[in-house]
């Protein structure tokens, strides 16, 4: 699943579909009109976010909400958590290298 999540979020575009829906939900039509390219074209990149499991979508009539889905982030945040966990380790093992070597 990181997988579909990081190449759902590789392309810019839904980068940016992402901070749109960050804090409220917008129907697909509001979505493309903040982008400059087709509204299929826009169809396609919320059913990629949507796949990867980082927004939601909800149906009215015929209209499309979609909507951040948070839980969605969770398993990459833990990814990059890692990196930031052993980069702190590192940096307090140098830091008490550092301090036994003043002794």
């Amino acid at each position: 699943m990181i997988e579909k999540v990081i190449h759902a979020i590789a392309e810019p575009r839904r980068r940016e579909i992402l901070n749109l829906v960050r804090d409220k939900e917008l129907t697909s039509s509001a979505i493309a009109s903040h982008f400059e390219i087709s509204a299929p074209a826009i169809s396609q990149h919320l059913k990629v976010l949507e796949e990867s499991g980082v927004v939601v979508v909800r149906r009215a009539g015929t209209k499309r909400y979609y909507s951040i889905r948070r839980e969605g982030f969770s398993e990459i945040k833990q990814y990059i958590d890692r990196f930031w966990d052993d980069s702190l380790l590192l940096l307090k093992e140098a830091a008490e290298e550092e301090e036994r070597r003043k002794k």
